[in-house]
């Protein structure tokens, strides 16, 4: 197998192992995949749609005011992942309660860079609607 080859295995292995423990509720996973040059983007034009960079604002001001509007553990399931070379393509689909008690049963396409092992970038796609309709923005 080539270099090249061997980097996609590993960067598919690499996700798929942080996949399985998201489906867990294991969220830490994530965030101990990620390097801590990471940038965060949700694409579009809507109330979340931006950038967040480095990996401590990508936790400290997405990822945990994101999580604390869940009861219990949110949970994401990789339905397909798919990798070439340093990029990973995730096709996932999330389930929680938020405090006010709403179901989120978001769906995703996120499309992750990787280098060294570790996760560089995520672009999240996903059901903007719901979003809208169930989450409280974030403040920036």
């Amino acid at each position: 197998m080539s270099t090249a080859e061997n980097t996609t295995v590993d960067n598919k292995n690499t996700i798929r192992a942080v996949f399985d423990e998201l489906a867990k509720g294991n969220g830490r996973a994530l965030t101990d995949a990620m390097s801590d040059d990471c940038r965060w983007t949700f694409p579009g034009v809507w109330s979340w749609a931006g950038t967040w960079e480095p990996k401590a604002v990508v936790v400290q001001d997405l990822l945990r005011p994101l999580m604390a509007q869940f009861r219990g553990d949110y949970r994401m399931v990789a339905d397909c992942v798919l990798a070439d070379g340093d990029q990973v393509v995730v096709q996932a689909r999330g389930a929680g309660t938020t405090l006010e008690g709403e179901p989120y049963p978001q769906t995703y396409c996120l499309i992750l860079r990787m280098a060294d092992g570790r996760i560089t970038e995520v672009v999240e796609h996903c059901d903007t609607a719901l979003v809208e309709r169930v989450l409280r923005p974030l403040v920036r």
